[in-house]
């Protein structure tokens, strides 16, 4: 397995104790990202919140850091991410935050040290576009959306 050593730094003291992003297990893809907060954040039933890391990562260039939600906080508590997943460019350099959303109908409760989001890193490939008139013909050709999933009897 590859490694990839990445800068990531802490923005204040206030935090030491909130754990840096990390795996959970051996075999995790994901590091577990915890919650910066001073105080119980809740998030009232349908609300979006940005939540708080306290760290900021340098991506090398051809990377990205994809950002996720938890399956269990997603099971349990209908709590996701709205924009999953999103996405943390190479050039950028400011605090992570997560972008928490309750769908269920309580209010849901974040607190300091909370994991509440999952990072992967992953590679990309830049697309340069070849415009054309055609493109090649293929069995599929333009059925999409739920196209091989339907069995009709004729």
């Amino acid at each position: 397995m590859q490694t990839l050593t990445v800068k990531i730094s802490r923005l204040s003291d206030k935090f030491l104790d909130i754990p840096l992003p990390k795996y959970a297990t051996e075999g995790s893809a994901g590091m577990d990202i915890c919650a910066a907060v001073e105080n119980e954040l809740i998030i009232a039933s349908g609300s979006t919140v940005l939540v708080p890391t306290d760290f900021s990562i340098e991506l090398p260039v051809g990377y990205e850091a994809q950002i996720r939600p938890r399956s269990g906080l997603a099971i349990k508590y209908n709590i996701g991410i709205m924009n999953s997943p999103g996405t943390i460019d190479s050039d950028y350099r400011g605090e992570v935050k997560i972008l928490l959303t309750n769908f269920g109908n309580e209010s849901f409760s974040v607190k300091r040290g909370d994991r509440i989001a999952q990072m992967v890193i992953s590679s990309y490939t830049r697309v340069a576009w070849n415009e054309t008139d055609e493109l090649s013909k293929t069995v599929r050709g333009e059925g999409g959306f739920g196209h091989t999933g339907i069995n009709h009897k004729t």
